[in-house]
C-alpha cells in the first residue's frame, strides 16, 4: 500500500485528527491562576468557545480578574496560525486559531499568497480580540512572532511582496539545487549546517529566477519576518529563522559569499541580521486598535520557540516536538565545525543557530505524525474517538506485536521521504499495523541518536511535545529509544514561547 497524499497536509506541530480540522477556533479565558488550555491529548488547544463563520462566541465570566498588561504570541504553521495571549504573569487568557492558507497545485506543489497570508492573520487578530472584549479593551503590550523555517517571502524597495511564499515541503528547486556549482554542492552542508535538498529556501530562490524573477533589487524575508513588517516592524532577518535558509555560513553567521554567487545575487538580497526577541519596531493601526503601538519581535525559529516554552532547555536533554515532522532538539553551546556538520548532515541532521543568543542546536526530523496520520486514513479513522479507540486497541498488544516478525514491513519515515509504504505479508489489524509504523518510526529515531551521540555526548532526559505525544501508544514506543522522558503539560508551545518571548520584551525583570 503506497500513500503519495496531498502534502498539504503537513504540519510540523500538526495534531492528529479532530472533528472540526478547518474551523476557526477560540479558546476560553482562564480564572486567574488557570491556563487556557485542555486536554494535552489534542495538538490544538481544544475550544471551550467554538466559532463558526469566523465570528467567535467569546464567553464573559464575571469572576474573571482583568489583567493589567497582555502579551501575544503569534505561530505560523502549516496547518492553522495561532495566537495565545498572556499575562505579566504568563496566565494564558485567549487564544484562537486559523486554517494556513496554503494554495496546492499538482506534484505536492504547495505555496501561499501574500494577501491571503495577511488576511487571515487579521481575521485571527480579531478573533483575539473578539474574545477579549468582556474581559478588558486594553491594547496588546507587545507581540512576538514565531512560525515555520524555509518559507519565506520576497519584498520589492517598497516593502510589497514579489512573489509567493512556497511551503517547506515544496517540491520546486530540486532540479536548480542540482545545478548549483559543484564547490558549493559539497561545501553546502558543512557551511550552512542544512543538507543540500529541495526544502531548504535557496532552491526555492534558485527556482524563482529561472522561472524568470529578477532577483535583483529584492530582499528575502522568513513567514514570521514578513508578518511583522506588515504589522509596522522593521525589516530584518532572525538568525534562526534565517539560518534555515542556506545563505548563511553558521560559523561567521553572515551570508555565504558562494551561495549568492550561484544565485547571482549579493548581499542586499539579506536585511540585517538580528537575534530572536529584540526589539523590531512598533505595531501600526493598520490590524486594528488591540495592537496598535504593541512592542514587536520576531520569536524565532518555531521548533526552538518552543523548546524554550517550558524555560532554558538543558544541554543534556532533548525536547521532542511529535507533530507531523517529529523534531529532536539538542543545544550546544558552540557551533561544531565544518566536518562535524557535513558528517551530521549525511544523517539528515541540521546544526544551526538557537534563538537562544550565541548558542547552536542540533536539529534532526523525522516524518512520524505524516506516517501516523495516514495509517489512520487507511484504516477509516478521520476523528478523535476512532483515534483513542486506535489507540487503546494497540495498548492491548505488547510493543513488538502479535504477529510473527516481519509481518509488516514499513518504510518512510526518514526525513527525506514521507510516503507510507506497508507489506502485509499476512491479514494485520489496524491495530498491528499503526503499531508496526511506530517501531519503524523508532528505527528511525534511533538511528538520528546514534548519529549525534557520535558527535556529542549522549542526552539523558527528554520532553516531549505535540499532538501525536497525547496518544498512549507513541509515548511507549518512544520510551523504547529516547531516554528518561517525560510529557510537557502545555498546548501550544509555539504560541506561549512566542507570548513570553514578548512579555520579556517589554520587562527585563519579568522571570522567563
Amino acid at each position: 500500500m503506497q500513500d503519495t497524499g496531498d502534502m498539504a497536509e503537513v504540519d510540523a506541530r500538526d495534531a492528529p485528527p479532530s472533528s472540526t480540522p478547518n474551523a476557526a477556533r477560540a479558546t476560553t479565558a482562564p480564572r486567574k491562576g488557570e491556563k487556557a488550555t485542555a486536554d494535552v491529548s489534542d495538538g490544538a488547544s481544544r475550544a471551550a468557545a467554538e466559532v463558526s463563520n469566523g465570528a467567535s462566541r467569546a464567553t464573559a465570566d464575571a469572576s474573571i480578574i482583568a489583567p493589567t498588561r497582555l502579551h501575544a504570541g503569534l505561530d505560523l504553521g502549516s496547518t492553522a496560525i495561532k495566537m495565545l495571549v498572556i499575562d505579566d504573569d504568563g496566565v494564558e487568557i485567549a487564544g484562537a486559531q486559523v486554517p494556513t492558507p496554503w494554495r496546492v497545485g499538482e506534484g505536492g506543489t504547495t505555496d501561499i499568497d501574500a494577501a491571503d497570508l495577511l488576511a487571515s492573520v487579521r481575521t485571527l487578530i480579531d478573533l483575539v480580540d473578539a474574545h477579549l472584549a468582556p474581559l478588558t479593551p486594553d491594547p496588546l503590550t507587545s507581540l512576538a512572532v514565531a512560525g515555520m523555517g524555509e518559507t519565506g517571502i520576497l519584498i520589492d524597495a517598497d516593502g510589497a511582496a514579489a512573489g509567493p511564499g512556497f511551503a517547506w515541503f515544496d517540491p520546486r528547486g530540486l532540479d536548480q539545487i542540482g545545478a548549483f556549482p559543484a564547490e558549493v554542492r559539497e561545501e553546502f552542508a558543512g557551511r550552512t549546517g542544512l543538507p543540500l535538498g529541495a526544502q531548504v529556501s535557496v532552491a526555492k530562490l534558485a527556482w524563482l529566477r529561472d522561472q524568470g524573477t529578477d532577483l535583483t533589487g529584492l530582499r528575502w524575508l522568513d513567514l514570521p519576518e514578513f508578518v511583522v513588517a506588515a504589522l509596522g516592524g522593521d525589516v530584518a532577518l532572525e538568525l534562526s529563522l534565517a539560518s534555515r535558509t542556506g545563505l548563511i555560513d553558521q560559523d561567521s553567521g553572515a551570508a555565504w559569499p558562494a551561495m549568492l554567487d550561484a544565485l547571482g545575487v549579493d548581499a542586499d538580497l539579506l536585511p540585517p541580521l538580528r537575534g530572536g526577541g529584540v526589539p523590531w519596531g512598533m505595531a501600526s493601526k493598520a490590524f486594528g486598535p488591540r495592537i496598535a503601538g504593541a512592542a514587536l519581535t520576531v520569536a524565532g525559529h518555531d521548533h526552538l520557540v518552543a523548546a524554550q516554552a517550558n524555560g532554558t532547555l538543558d544541554a543534556d536533554s532533548y525536547h521532542v516536538s511529535l507533530g507531523t515532522a517529529e523534531v529532536l532538539l539538542r543545544v550546544l553551546d558552540a557551533p561544531l565545525g565544518f566536518a562535524a556538520r557535513r558528517r551530521l548532515a549525511d544523517a539528515l541532521i541540521n546544526e544551526v543557530r538557537h534563538v537562544v543568543p550565541g548558542q547552536h542546536v542540533l536539529v534532526a526530523g523525522v516524518k512520524t505524525g505524516l506516517l501516523l496520520r495516514r495509517a489512520l486514513h487507511a484504516a477509516g479513522i478521520s476523528d478523535r474517538a476512532g483515534r483513542d479507540a486506535l489507540d487503546a486497541a494497540v495498548m492491548t498488544l505488547p510493543y513488538e506485536g502479535e504477529l510473527p516478525a516481519g509481518a509488516v514491513e514499513v518504510t518512510g519515515a526518514r526525513n527525506d521521504d514521507g510516503v507510507l509504504r506497508l507489506t502485509l505479508h499476512t491479514e494485520a489489524s489496524p491495530a498491528e499495523i499503526f503499531g508496526a509504523v511506530l517501531r519503524h518510526s523508532n528505527d528511525e529515531v534511533a538511528a538520528l541518536i546514534a548519529a549525534m551521540d557520535r558527535e556529542v555526548a549522549p542526552a539523558t532526559r527528554s520532553t516531549l511535545t505535540g499532538g501525536w505525544a497525547g496518544m498512549a501508544s507513541v509515548r511507549r514506543a518512544r520510551a523504547e529509544v529516547l531516554p528518561d522522558p517525560s510529557l510537557s503539560t502545555r498546548e501550544q508551545d509555539v504560541a506561549y514561547g512566542a507570548a513570553d518571548m514578548a512579555r520579556r520584551l517589554v520587562a527585563a525583570s519579568l522571570p522567563s
